[in-house]
């Protein structure tokens, strides 16, 4: 099922029996829980009776599928919702697969995954709840990206009835990175800077809450990279870390290697300056020449292994791995690569 059709049978109040919603972005998550619960329950007293919230590392199959086959007591249906579902051991594949062919009707069974269950850098097989049920049932969220993503910001803000402008969401989108929750964080901060009955977000409330001395600690780290200035970038690297999430940092790192490397295959490709600061958005002419200059020639040969290097280095961050110690270890190879 896709994500949209999901949301709009929730919105009816007319959700699946059954259905897995998996990928790493709580908001869509979260977006989805709320509109499920809205569309079930009229109102608080209906909510508190209705509503069962189990965690998926806390809890068996088993007790999930009777928490399901429960009837429900003074609402229309009743609502169970599984946190964390990706850490339920394999061991209930059977149960689950058993309920999944005949669901209770009067009863929503709602698995939640903040991660996403399929083949991919990070997962080398497929989770064992992608086979345990019927295709219908699983729901896939959305991957966004750039321009897809800053359109999904001001949509999802206007929802919270503020006008985030095309500058203000690519401007987020650039400085925060692509974590929906956090986005839309930042927007709605952003909002506040501007008084306490403002609703537009425009740049200057973006720059005011995102502040231009953070972002110009946060940029040294890249520019030390790029001149392979190992031991400013490492004390640039713990003077952050005291205030910023490693994952956000390793996200900008992972983008400025990307960029440079578009920028160079672009280049290769005949494409002018002004070509490519259209394509690469937002990059001025006078960003990609410096970049062009950074990375012509053998200077260049290196990128390819650093955006590998990178993915590896989110690859164990996600796996378990300790996030500070893999970024330490990953810039030092950045500066190092050639």
């Amino acid at each position: 099922m896709e994500y949209a059709a999901f949301l709009q049978a929730a919105e009816r109040g007319q959700p699946p029996p059954l259905a897995l919603l998996h990928g790493p972005d709580e908001q869509l998550l979260e977006d989805a829980l709320g509109l499920v619960i809205r569309g079930l329950f009229a109102d608080a007293s209906e909510l508190a009776l209705g509503r069962e919230v189990l965690e998926g590392d806390e809890v068996s199959v088993e007790t999930i599928v009777r928490s399901a086959m429960t009837l429900p007591l003074m609402t229309r249906r009743r609502l169970v919702v599984v946190r964390r579902a990706h850490a339920l051991g394999a061991r209930g594949a059977d149960t689950l697969t058993a309920y999944a062919g005949d669901p209770n009707p009067t009863t929503c069974l709602l698995l939640l995954a903040d991660e996403a269950l399929g083949v991919s850098r990070e997962r080398r097989t497929e989770h064992w709840l992608l086979a345990a049920l019927p295709p219908t049932a699983i729901v896939a969220l959305p991957l966004r990206k750039g321009r897809a993503l800053e359109d999904w910001l001001k949509q999802r803000a206007a929802a919270d009835e503020l006008v985030v402008t095309d500058e203000a969401a690519r401007l987020l989108v650039q400085w925060v990175g692509e974590d929906g929750a956090r986005l839309l964080g930042e927007a709605r901060k952003a909002a506040l800077a501007g008084g306490p009955e403002n609703r537009k977000v425009g740049v200057n409330e973006v720059t005011a809450i995102v502040g231009e001395h953070r972002l110009g600690e946060v940029f040294e780290l890249t520019r030390a990279v790029e001149r392979r200035d190992l031991g400013l970038a490492l004390r640039t690297l713990d003077h952050l870390l005291a205030t910023e999430e490693p994952v956000f940092l390793l996200a900008l790192l992972t983008r400025s290697v990307r960029q440079a490397l578009t920028v160079r295959d672009l280049a290769a490709a005949g494409q002018s300056v002004e070509q490519i600061a259209r394509l690469v958005r937002p990059t001025p002419p006078p960003v990609v020449e410096a970049i062009l200059a950074r990375v012509s020639g053998a200077a260049g040969a290196g990128l390819s292994r650093q955006l590998a290097r990178c993915w590896q280095a989110e690859w164990r961050c996600k796996s378990g791995g300790q996030a500070r110690a893999e970024l330490t270890a990953l810039v030092a190879d950045l500066c190092r690569t050639r």
